[in-house]
């Protein structure tokens, strides 16, 4: 599995982005996806994920209850929105996939993406 993030630009704080993972090579609608995010200087951490199914979702506190993941696995396709954009949620964005049950651990991730450049100005 190919993954492609996308969606990515220079966002006010305060907005909203929507950033997309598209899935080639073959389906990955069995596959959990998250997505983990890495700011300059910092370590990469886990911001959301979503399972296979759609029935199981998991936030980072950093994002809970300002952002939604979804999927569509007619379109190999997952979603993240954040709204309220902080200048802290600047970062590179990565999608991750993997074949198994929704975990915040990079480790257990077997596909990447390249990920895509999320800029909030103040």
């Amino acid at each position: 599995v190919q993954l492609q993030a996308s969606g990515g630009g220079l966002v006010q704080a305060g907005g909203s982005l929507r950033v997309s993972c598209a899935a080639s090579g073959r389906t990955f609608s069995s596959e959990s996806v998250a997505w983990f995010r890495q700011a300059p200087g910092k370590e990469r951490e886990f911001v959301a994920t979503i399972g296979w199914s759609s029935g199981f979702t998991l936030f980072a506190d950093s994002v809970k209850g300002r952002s939604t993941i979804s999927r569509d696995n007619a379109k190999n396709t997952v979603w993240l929105q954040v709204n309220t954009l902080k200048p802290e949620d600047t970062a590179v964005y990565y999608c991750a996939a993997r074949v198994g049950t929704i975990t915040s651990d990079s480790r257990l991730y077997t596909y990447w993406g390249q990920g895509t450049l999320v800029t909030v100005s103040s």
